[in-house]
């Protein structure tokens, strides 16, 4: 006679896979992905990102992380918007820093191919004009006049008030404006 119990079935592998609340994130962010990678990418690589990929990248992993605490779904778009920003400041002073306490030199940046790729020739003047502005007056007009955004989504993105806004696309677009008259 054998006394040995039955075994047990079986648990799944990924048993959070069974969970509709993960399968609707999974799937909200894939669509996210598909919908909007190029334009972050583009954001990313206009604010002055030396790895706009990776910045990218992470914001969407930022996301996927902080789903729950995401209030509306709508606002998923608006949220990795800010957090490109974000990431792409946090980045540049970063880069700063460790360049100001570098012994040598730093080379010269080369733009990934996939950078090169979205911006065109006739472009490069502007580009290389609005890459050397302060990161705040950048960030506003890229918002501004890439994304089309208004005022309030810009102040939320960038998280600062509407005034700070105003004065940095006036100054931004001073600057601008005095880097390609200079030009001609």
């Amino acid at each position: 006679m054998n006394t040995t119990a039955a075994p047990a079935p079986a648990e799944p592998i990924f048993p959070a896979m069974n969970n509709p609340e993960v399968l609707e994130r999974e799937s909200t962010v894939a669509r996210l992905f598909s919908l909007h990678y190029t334009s972050m990418l583009r954001l990313a690589v206009l604010l002055g990102a030396d790895d706009p990929e990776k910045v990218v990248a992470e914001a969407y992993y930022q996301i996927y992380r902080k789903w729950r605490r995401l209030r509306d779904a709508k606002a998923a778009e608006a949220y990795l918007r800010s957090t490109v920003c974000n990431l792409t400041r946090m980045r540049i002073r970063y880069l700063q820093v460790v360049r100001k306490h570098a012994e040598n030199p730093p080379s010269e940046t080369v733009a990934s191919a996939e950078s090169t790729a979205l911006l065109h020739d006739d472009q490069r003047v502007l580009i290389d004009a609005l890459q050397r502005l302060p990161t705040r007056q950048r960030e506003a007009l890229v918002l501004r006049h890439w994304l089309g955004l208004e005022e309030s989504e810009m102040a939320a993105a960038m998280e600062i008030s509407c005034g700070s806004v105003k004065t940095h696309m006036s100054r931004g677009l001073a600057a601008l404006t005095h880097a390609m008259e200079a030009r001609r």
